[in-house]
């Protein structure tokens, strides 16, 4: 999840110069973007929150959740993430499953966590989306 986290940076980047106008938080954000380890997790997650009041987006939402698992554990992130599934805005996108899939993972919940990947591979719309989500699944299934 975090090497797809940071290849949607550049879309989160202009989303907050576009909603903000504020070309030096954008920056801030671009620098933290390059290693998962060396991000400072919780400042991401507030920034996504601040996104999420600003604009309203159940993607954003998403995105904190992903933002919250990495800075304070995957339970965190899968309780933002229950709060996210009972609005149904997202119903469809696979993305959220596969999330929900992860952090059931890191968990250790794999039984829950492959029912998740494959409800994420059968909503997936390429190729590359389904391989990777099916090679997480036999992951989690060995």
């Amino acid at each position: 999840m975090a090497g797809a986290f940071r290849q949607e940076w550049g879309r989160i980047t202009a989303a907050l110069i576009h909603q903000t106008g504020d070309w030096d938080l954008a920056e801030e954000c671009a620098q933290d973007a390059p290693a998962a380890q060396a991000t400072d997790w919780p400042r991401i997650a507030r920034l996504y929150q601040y996104l999420a009041d600003m604009t309203g987006s159940p993607v954003v939402e998403l995105n904190r959740a992903v933002a919250v698992a990495m800075a304070d554990g995957p339970a965190a992130g899968l309780a933002l993430l229950q709060r996210l599934e009972a609005g149904g805005a997202l119903a469809g996108y696979y993305l959220l499953p596969a999330t929900r899939a992860d952090f059931l993972r890191r968990l250790g919940r794999n039984e829950e966590a492959a029912s998740a990947y494959q409800e994420a591979a059968a909503l997936a719309g390429t190729g590359p989306e389904r391989r990777f989500l099916n090679a997480r699944l036999a992951e989690v299934r060995w």
